[in-house]
């Protein structure tokens, strides 16, 4: 009687855990976006100009982006949204929160977005000189 107890217990125990981490893996994805910039330095853009800046915002959306796509591709494996969640949230977390510091500073800067560069049309190339046949010799025929 001790014995099936005692197993009972373990078995309750271990759903409990399981229950709990559960509860805390979920949790977590909801709180990614109020505890973003507190993974990140308040004063990292502080010196950076609008060219900085623009660029700076455009390699941390690719980075969400990707960070977003990895995420999505563990969750379709087996076991998934644990691995996500692992693997991948810290990091999508810290993306987040530089993103919105370096939109603070493109907004306290009064930075815009730069035109796209002009890319110049091409240039019709001139013909060339058809080229002489090489005598037996191995020379070209002048």
């Amino acid at each position: 009687m001790a014995a099936s107890l005692s197993s009972s217990l373990r078995g309750t125990g271990a759903l409990l855990a399981l229950l709990v981490a559960g509860a805390a893996l979920s949790g977590c994805a909801g709180m990614s976006e109020t505890i973003a910039p507190a993974f990140a330095d308040p004063a990292r853009y502080e010196l950076y100009d609008c060219k900085q800046l623009e660029g700076e915002r455009k390699a941390l959306a690719k980075r969400t982006d990707d960070l977003r796509a990895l995420m999505e591709k563990a969750e379709t494996g087996a076991g998934g949204a644990v691995v996500s969640e692992l693997a991948y949230r810290n990091d999508y977390i810290a993306v987040r929160g530089q993103s919105q510091l370096a939109e603070d500073a493109w907004r306290r800067n009064r930075c815009r977005e730069s035109p796209p560069e002009a890319t110049p049309a091409p240039t019709p190339l001139s013909p060339a000189a058809p080229a002489k046949p090489a005598s037996k010799s191995g020379r070209a025929a002048r």
